[in-house]
């Protein structure tokens, strides 16, 4: 079919329909103009309450940290106080409630406030993908903790609060609804196939590579076929890794490599330090086994034609489905070019 005119792609991660519209890439844009955002260039801010030595909010001060550091989100959307569990449910369970315990974490990825993933070298790369497979691997050994996801927020487009490299990490009592749907959908395909749909998914993107961005002899990176966001970026390991913790130090090290590459792909496309949201889906670490299940990691990114003209997901997109312009082929296109 011809791919260069309206036309619906299925998400079978999130069981809908994404509807695509490449016509609409010559509209004359009339909408927000987005200011660029000024490029740190102090190395230390003494206003920033990430910085070593600094500060925070909350009146804790930061240690004279030189590489990464973690610490407890002192106004954390999760608590793992001893609250006895407790359910409420109405109106033949069209109302629920129920308890949910959990902690939320803050990983600074570098001591530098100019930094961010993409200007690091490798080896401090590393040493930020070895902070969340420790965070992980800690967490998930906590019997209360069910899921652990690892997530970025970078610019001020996505909400972003401070601008000094740094992710964070929820751990939850139960799965999170998107990560649950995704796992149960990939369960799904297994027990029908018995392959790992993402397995299956990568093999298949390798035969077409028209969606291809980048890739290494461990990893893949392509903007998937049913990408919801203009430049939105999966990245697939080609083994079978279920979680973080079963990375080898030759798979971090490559994953390592692949994502400073499509990181620095981005800036360059609109010459800016690219806005994203980023997520890392894994297996969970208790309740029951989701067989097929594959790590990946996410990019989100808000930016569609510049940096100054973003994606807003509204109208039809919150009422109707996820709708974009411009074509995932086309998309990875752009990125290729970007060397």
């Amino acid at each position: 079919m011809k791919l260069d005119t309206p036309h619906r792609r299925w998400n079978p991660l999130r069981n809908r329909w994404v509807l695509n519209s490449p016509q609409r890439l010559t509209r004359p844009w009339q909408g927000q103009i987005e200011e660029v955002p000024t490029l740190n260039s102090a190395t230390h801010d003494r206003a920033c309450y990430l910085c070593p030595g600094n500060s925070r909010a909350g009146g804790i001060k930061n240690p004279n940290y030189r590489d990464v550091f973690v610490f407890q989100n002192d106004y954390s959307a999760l608590l793992l106080d001893d609250i006895p569990p407790a359910e409420f449910s109405d109106l033949n369970e069209i109302i629920q409630a129920r308890t949910e315990r959990g902690t939320c974490r803050v990983l600074c990825y570098s001591a530098r406030h100019d930094l961010t993933l993409a200007t690091m070298d490798l080896s401090a790369i590393m040493r930020v993908i070895d902070l969340w497979k420790e965070e992980y691997g800690t967490l998930s050994m906590d019997a209360d903790i069910a899921h652990v996801m690892i997530f970025e927020n970078k610019g001020e487009m996505m909400g972003t609060s401070n601008p000094h490299p740094h992710g964070q990490i929820w751990a939850t009592a139960h799965i999170p609804s998107f990560a649950l749907e995704q796992l149960e959908a990939q369960q799904r395909y297994f027990t029908a196939h018995r392959e790992s749909l993402l397995s299956d998914y990568l093999r298949w993107e390798q035969a077409q590579e028209s969606r291809i961005v980048c890739s290494n002899e461990e990893w893949l990176a392509v903007v998937p076929f049913w990408a919801e966001w203009p430049f939105e970026v999966m990245i697939l390991p080609r083994l079978a890794i279920r979680s973080i913790a079963q990375l080898s130090s030759s798979q971090r090290e490559t994953w390592a490599m692949i994502l400073k590459e499509v990181l620095t792909r981005y800036d360059k496309l609109f010459g800016v330090s690219f806005p994203y949201s980023m997520g890392i889906y894994q297996e969970p670490s208790s309740g029951p086994v989701y067989n097929g299940c594959l790590m990946y990691q996410v990019f989100f990114p808000p930016l569609l034609r510049s940096s100054t003209v973003r994606k807003f997901m509204v109208g039809y997109e919150m009422c109707g489905e996820p709708q974009r312009d411009i074509t995932p082929e086309k998309a990875a296109e752009r990125l290729r070019e970007m060397i």
